[in-house]
């Protein structure tokens, strides 16, 4: 494996190499994470308000007297963010809308045979919890994501925590984003007491059914908890990443800036270039190194390109088997015909097509979400949707003469599995004519 100033690069790797280098970074956390996660969790749920007030003021600092935003401080958000922001938000908010509302499914009666009709209904879940990460980036982008859908499937009840500032004052573009999607349940939590405090309730915030939203490793581990205890939530979520697959009429500006715009979420990001062109790569690692030189969070893209790879392969057909198997979060095409290639991929959690297609613009403003599942989990798992407010209720009505045509068939598989009292409730209704309803 080659090394240079920024990624390290892999040429026509045996499949023992290649699958080191396509390893997501470790996550080494503190042995005791899990088990502190819990202790928090466990204090949350015997102490509500008190616990949660405690631990956000020795993670975050942050001592208030309402967990809750007001109506006042919603108001004043919309006022101190600028113009020129609430437009692009609303746009954002607009596409966003568009795209999830086209994601309603109507679903008829079936008439499985004569006298037997079956349906499904979607009914919205009646409590979600969204969580809005802080930290070094509020990402009031993710409350679009996960507002709007749950505005669309008309969730009765959304409660929106974030993590506070040390003053105790929450992110105006949050707030103001949150006011779009009808949100009024604002809560200045963030970590895993924030998780605890929606998983549970407290005196001050209702108990939801499913959570949703990205986090660090302390909200990844508090939601899996939560989520032994009944608690639903929207999928396993790690450290992004991204996959181009560029060949050698990709503009490397392009596929540089594509690389940086995910390595700077983190140093545990993960950046995948794979190429059928040497001198594509090549040109690409200059492009990266020089437009590391002025970027803002160039300590954190740097540590994550360090831990990425570059991978020459013999065709595109051998970078498609690559990403397959990788799974990413994002997968960026800049090939040639990126429709075609389109068609290949199998496992990725949202896909951009061509050199005008950049993965900032799904992280934003295109329409589709960008909650999506990542280290692998691409395989078997979707970004959240409308689907994901969603429960699928299955209904079933049968006739007197369709229960005396299908009967027989229960009766038969019910008595062959050593199940009477499940072929008894069949011969019941079909030995009394004259009973029921």
């Amino acid at each position: 494996m080659q090394k240079n100033p920024v990624m390290k690069r892999l040429s026509y790797p045996d499949t023992q190499k290649l699958a080191a280098a396509l390893a997501r970074p470790a996550d080494t956390p503190d042995a005791g994470r899990r088990e502190k996660a819990a202790a928090i969790l466990a204090e949350i749920k015997l102490e509500g308000d008190a616990a949660v007030r405690r631990y956000s003021t020795l993670f975050d600092g942050a001592a208030f007297d309402n967990m809750q935003v007001g109506e006042s401080e919603l108001a004043a958000a919309a006022q101190s963010v600028s113009p020129a922001l609430q437009a692009a938000i609303r746009r954002a908010y607009s596409n966003i809308r568009t795209f999830h509302e086209r994601q309603r499914e109507t679903f008829g009666p079936v008439e499985t045979m004569p006298g037997v009709r079956c349906w499904r209904q979607s009914v919205p879940i009646g409590k979600v919890g969204l969580y809005i990460p802080g930290g070094t980036a509020p990402l009031f982008s993710t409350v679009l994501m996960l507002g709007v859908p749950a505005q669309i499937a008309g969730c009765q009840e959304v409660i929106l925590c974030t993590p506070p500032q040390p003053d105790g004052s929450v992110n105006a573009a949050v707030l103001f984003a949150a006011g779009l999607c009808g949100i009024r349940q604002i809560f200045r939590i963030g970590g895993v007491q924030a998780i605890g405090a929606m998983a549970y309730g407290t005196e001050s915030m209702p108990q939801v059914w499913k959570i949703f939203g990205p986090g660090n490793p302390w909200v990844t581990v508090a939601k899996q908890l939560v989520s032994l205890d009944g608690v639903a939530i929207d999928l396993p979520a790690g450290p992004s990443e991204v996959c181009v697959i560029a060949d050698a009429g990709a503009d490397p500006r392009f596929v540089a800036a594509d690389l940086l715009s995910q390595a700077e979420h983190g140093s545990d990001s993960q950046v995948l270039l794979i190429s059928d062109d040497e001198t594509l790569i090549r040109r690409v690692e200059a492009e990266l190194i020089r437009q590391l030189a002025d970027l803002p969070r160039r300590a954190l893209a740097e540590t994550a390109l360090l831990n990425s790879t570059a991978v020459l392969v013999r065709s595109l057909e051998e970078a498609l088997d690559i990403s397959n198997t990788y799974a990413p979060e994002h997968l960026i095409l800049q090939v040639a015909e990126p429709e075609r290639w389109a068609l290949k991929v199998s496992n990725a959690g949202s896909v951009f097509l061509g050199g005008f297609s950049p993965e900032s613009a799904g992280d934003y403003a295109s329409g589709t979400n960008h909650t999506l599942p990542t280290g692998g989990c691409a395989r078997a798992y979707s970004g959240v949707s409308l689907d994901s407010f969603f429960k699928k209720i299955t209904f079933q009505q049968i006739s007197r003469a369709g229960l005396g045509t299908l009967g027989h068939t229960i009766v038969e598989m019910a008595r062959a599995e050593g199940l009477e009292a499940h072929a008894r409730a069949v011969e019941v209704r079909m030995d009394d004519p004259d009973g029921g309803i």
